[in-house]
């Protein structure tokens, strides 16, 4: 990890805000897997936002306008999302999003391992399989395919197109930030910094 975390009684008064705003909101909707030491130390891409809080607050408030931004069906999103983070090899994401697929759409795991190879499960349903379809193709490069935007648009109306491709957009960065600072799946980083509070 090439930024260390952040124990709360270390922040600074500009970070204080920005880590005051990303703890209760990443309390209050992910809790199906690791996004904080004892200490109050964020991990994941949460903390590499804190070092930088003047940028770090700009991708905070995106984050949360994806997150309030929800015509997608979430099984969808979570396809997606592991779509882009499996593109990127970004290891946090995959461990992340797959926590939540599974717990809140059963996934098991010969679909999320699938998924984490960076291929298409046989048995997606339709939407699945366009937001499969969609991430993989705007992680390529080029133009979205005229067939696969169709489909999008088809499936989830031009709104939920819209978020799909907002959505992929910022997992992409999500996925940067992680592999550019060699974020861990909690558990592999140095002993005593993957518990929960």
């Amino acid at each position: 990890m090439r930024l260390p975390p952040i124990a709360s009684a270390d922040l600074t008064d500009r970070q204080r805000p920005l880590y005051d705003d990303m703890r209760s909101g990443v309390a209050a909707k992910y809790d199906l897997f690791t996004t904080m030491r004892n200490d109050g130390a964020l991990l994941g891409p949460w903390n590499a936002w804190l070092h930088q809080p003047e940028v770090g607050a700009a991708f905070w408030t995106v984050t949360r306008a994806m997150t309030a931004f929800q015509i997608l069906p979430d099984a969808a999103r979570q396809v997606a999302i592991l779509a882009v983070g499996a593109r990127f090899g970004a290891a946090y994401e995959i461990y992340a999003h797959g926590a939540v697929a599974q717990a809140r759409h059963a996934m098991g795991d010969q679909r999320l391992a699938t998924l984490a190879a960076g291929e298409r499960p046989p048995d997606l349903t339709d939407e699945e399989a366009t937001a499969f379809d969609v991430a993989r193709a705007l992680t390529g490069g080029g133009v979205l395919p005229e067939p696969t935007y169709r489909r999008a648009v088809a499936l989830f109306g031009q709104a939920g197109a819209n978020e799909l491709i907002y959505l992929v957009g910022h997992y992409c960065f999500v996925s940067v930030t992680l592999n550019g600072f060699a974020i861990p799946v909690p558990g592999d980083e140095p002993a005593g910094t993957g518990e929960r509070p």
